[in-house]
């Protein structure tokens, strides 16, 4: 008998422990095979975004939905903060994974000249009111992006005697931007770089 009661208790705990794990399905969820892949970062070096090989190829035949825009915007966001603050600091280097290269000659000749003179250039990033993606383009070679960035910053520059010669260090500005970025459509590299500035 008591093996009999034994073979009953394994098979009320088996149905209780499916019971469970069925409860569990239903409140938790369960990944399918249509839910997008997490993107491992944004723009870490460079310009990196979309490390997922679906969504770049996503991006390439112009299927361009809303989640794969929020998800570049992320990355466009940082980017945009890194670009000001290493300008204005002069730091090259940093801007080089950043830039394509004739915008790596237009940031490096400001920054040179910047020095010339002795001027000091202090930024200070408060933040990103807005960023929406205005246009994109697909060229037989490359890709673009337009994204407009409504930002505010304290900026000012300083002479050699640390007089401020321009801008207000207790005034917050707002500023309007739009920035191009690109990526050979060609290339393995799933970098993006800023291509064009325009001010508003």
């Amino acid at each position: 008998m008591s093996s009999q009661f034994g073979f009953i208790d394994i098979i009320l705990l088996a149905m209780f422990a499916g019971f469970i794990i069925l409860r569990l399905r239903n409140i938790l969820g369960r990944k399918t095979g249509h839910q997008g892949k997490p993107l491992s970062g944004y723009f870490p070096k460079g310009m990196e975004v979309l490390k997922d090989i679906e969504n770049n190829e996503a991006i390439k035949s112009g299927n361009i939905d809303e989640e794969v825009k929020k998800q570049f915007l992320k990355g466009a966001e940082i980017a945009y903060e890194t670009i000001l603050t290493s300008f204005s600091k002069g730091d090259k280097e940093n801007l080089k994974t950043l830039l394509t290269e004739k915008m790596q000659n237009n940031f490096s000749s400001a920054i040179e000249d910047r020095k010339a003179k002795k001027i000091k250039s202090e930024l200070t990033f408060v933040g990103i009111k807005s960023s929406a993606i205005e246009n994109f383009e697909k060229t037989a070679e490359a890709l673009y992006f337009t994204v407009k960035f409504v930002s505010e910053i304290i900026s000012v520059k300083k002479d050699k005697d640390n007089k401020v010669v321009e801008g207000d260090p207790n005034k917050i500005r707002t500023v309007i931007d739009h920035w191009k970025f690109t990526k050979k459509i060609s290339s393995p590299n799933p970098n993006w770089y800023l291509a064009e500035i325009k001010s508003s």
